[in-house]
């Protein structure tokens, strides 16, 4: 029995469980900035429903739907749970309901920034060592997550935050009625993902995004 766990022990594959980690922990880390802003923006704006709900909160076990991050480290594809907001606190329902959305991908890039930053700060200072070396994957992975997940919901059909965005744009009528079919958008996404419609644009977005900012900092 001994003799079998030490060879389970010498041939499990460390390096793909950390790579899984680094995974699991970027999602949780862009996820959570990400709903928590959208609640944040809310907030700011006079709606007091994200605060009530706890969803202010920057710990992930407040915003992460589980079937979504297991889709978004298998598919690449995932979501949380949507921040409450009742538009009616807004003093202007449309223009405040478009903030709020766009909150997310906007803190999404901030925090590519910080985190390819932090990045070169790590290689301009940092001790070689099996961690440093690790924690750097870990920034730069979690950079490049944090950008995708910022790129993906600027993409205009609901329930994205690019859709809250352009529909401000509508007249009120228009609007409200897009917002009511807005749950079928989830079924558009998915069929788009699985067909890997615009896919290579999306990859190329975010290759290019990324570049840009690593050049601030490189």
């Amino acid at each position: 029995m001994l003799g079998y766990l030490q060879t389970f022990w010498e041939q499990f594959n460390w390096a793909g469980l950390l790579t899984t980690l680094q995974q699991l922990l970027g999602v949780l880390l862009c996820l959570t900035v990400h709903e928590a802003c959208h609640g944040l923006a809310a907030c700011a704006l006079g709606d007091p429903t994200a605060k009530t709900m706890r969803r202010l909160s920057f710990n992930p076990l407040h915003h992460i739907d589980w079937l979504g991050l297991a889709a978004m480290l298998v598919c690449g594809f995932g979501w949380a749970k949507p921040v409450p907001v009742d538009m009616r606190y807004f003093k202007n329902p449309r223009t405040g309901m478009a903030v709020t959305a766009l909150a997310g991908p906007a803190s999404n890039f901030a925090l590519s920034l910080l985190l390819l930053f932090l990045a070169s700060l790590l290689v301009r200072f940092g001790y070689a060592s099996a961690f440093t070396l690790w924690l750097l994957s870990f920034l730069l992975i979690t950079a490049q997550l944090s950008i995708g997940l910022g790129l993906f919901n600027l993409i205009p059909i609901p329930p994205l935050d690019g859709s809250k965005a352009l529909f401000a744009l509508l007249p009120p009528k228009a609007y409200m009625t897009l917002m009511r079919y807005e749950r079928f958008g989830m079924l558009v996404l998915l069929l788009a993902v699985w067909l890997d419609v615009g896919g290579s644009y999306l990859s190329n977005a975010i290759y290019m995004v990324y570049q840009r900012m690593a050049g601030l900092f490189f």
